[in-house]
């Protein structure tokens, strides 16, 4: 092990053609990956393989850089719509698995780890870094005294840390965005499935958001999720999140990933009531199964009136993920009592309907769905036929849609 101040130079580092992989969403070592896209025009060839990005580091990078990833999130999509990104579509679960299993295989690793008495934490996430790192020529850590020391993302002592270098600034946060009409109209709908005493799973963004502040009422409710967000800090300070019934795990609020602001790394920072683990626990069916009343709260680009969910493309461009959805959703309806939520607009921003007679990419199969939430109401799917699921589909389009898909439905049944 050798130290560096940044920031590093990637001269001599960087092989042609190597596969470089970062840290994702808020466990981006930025001071590493800026170095890296500084230096990039005069290194070999390399491909850059990252998950969601919430930092502008990828925003230029030189022509001889390439990106892969499981997904379109956040900045990614800029790398999409330049037609810079190859998206692998993969369930979160099984790309994560293939980096454990030689699939993938990573030349250079970057990390962003935290350090406390001499021990070291994968601090923000416990995704694919530590398999890619295991099997790497090269791993890079960056050392952030900012980044919390979460318990369950500890880093392996068989996993050699080739070169550390200081961070030069604090980890990448994420607000939560501002909450508007239709978020809290859909998470009014979302809440009434939600009884006390369940478990929650959920995501990024402005649903999952208006749904967690509506449930400040509940009781006893717990957090087994891909995610945890600074939500979930006021559902615990107001008592509404105890991790008293989850089944396992009790008294654990468990993620695999920690996406906020720095009141949430404040507040995950050393606390063993929080457990940051692996993928293959967060997402496994074996552990899901197991969680009592788990509900899986996730949106979607489109629904089709047969409850095929779309959460990956409209108009043949990649601006989403499959992501952990089809995880959690199977996780939910395997769960004693648990529930898998889509919630979605019932219009685009351009006032299309994301109701539609057929999606143009299946993420989750319409055997899979459970109940699907807009601002007009619930449609309940599970055990019906297509001409019922049809007719509750459109009972939650809007209104001024609601004909044409009726006329859609009627042509679609000849």
């Amino acid at each position: 092990m050798t130290g560096a101040t940044a920031p590093i130079d990637f001269a001599g580092l960087i092989r042609d053609g190597d596969l470089v992989v970062c840290g994702q969403a808020t466990a981006e070592p930025v001071t590493l990956t800026e170095a890296l896209m500084a230096q990039a025009a005069k290194l070999p060839a390399f491909r850059m393989m990252v998950g969601p990005i919430f930092s502008d580091t990828f925003a230029t990078s030189a022509p001889n850089v390439s990106f892969s990833s499981y997904g379109v999130i956040g900045n990614a999509r800029r790398l999409a719509k330049a037609g810079r990104l190859d998206v692998m579509p993969s369930n979160y679960s099984a790309f994560c698995a293939d980096f454990a299993a030689g699939r993938h295989k990573a030349d250079v690793v970057l990390v962003q780890l935290a350090e406390t008495d001499g021990r070291l934490s994968a601090s923000l996430s416990n995704d694919y870094v530590i398999d890619a790192a295991r099997g790497a020529r090269l791993v890079v850590a960056e050392i952030n005294p900012d980044a919390p020391f979460t318990f369950g993302a500890e880093w392996p002592d068989d996993v050699p840390i080739h070169i550390r270098v200081d961070a030069g600034r604090p980890p990448v946060e994420l607000a939560s965005p501002p909450l508007d009409d239709v978020s809290r109209r859909i998470a009014q709908h979302a809440a009434g499935l939600i009884a006390d005493g369940s478990t929650l799973q959920f995501g990024v963004g402005r649903i999952p958001d208006a749904v967690l502040s509506s449930l400040s009422h509940a009781r006893n409710l717990g957090i087994h999720s891909g995610l945890i967000n600074d939500a979930v800090v006021d559902l615990i300070e107001c008592g509404a999140v105890t991790n008293a019934e989850k089944g396992i795990d009790a008294d654990i609020t468990v993620t695999n990933q920690v996406i906020g602001t720095s009141r949430l790394y404040r507040f995950v920072n050393q606390n063993r009531l929080v457990a940051v683990r692996p993928t293959s626990y967060t997402h496994g069916q074996h552990v899901l199964a197991r969680i009592s009343r788990l509900v899986a709260i996730n949106s979607a680009l489109q629904v089709g009136l047969d409850g095929s969910v779309n959460s990956e493309t409209l108009n043949g461009v990649a601006i989403g993920a499959i992501g952990g959805q089809l995880d959690f959703v199977r996780g939910a309806n395997a769960s004693r009592g648990g529930r898998a939520i889509i919630a979605l607009p019932a219009t685009a921003s351009d006032g299309a309907s994301r109701i539609v007679a057929n999606v143009e990419t299946v993420t989750t199969p319409r055997a899979d769905v459970d109940a699907i939430v807009t601002e007009w109401g619930v449609a309940e799917l599970r055990g019906c036929g297509l001409v019922e699921r049809a007719r509750r589909m459109i009972a939650i389009a809007a209104p001024e849609h609601r004909d044409a898909l009726s006329r859609q439905s009627r042509g679609a049944a000849r």
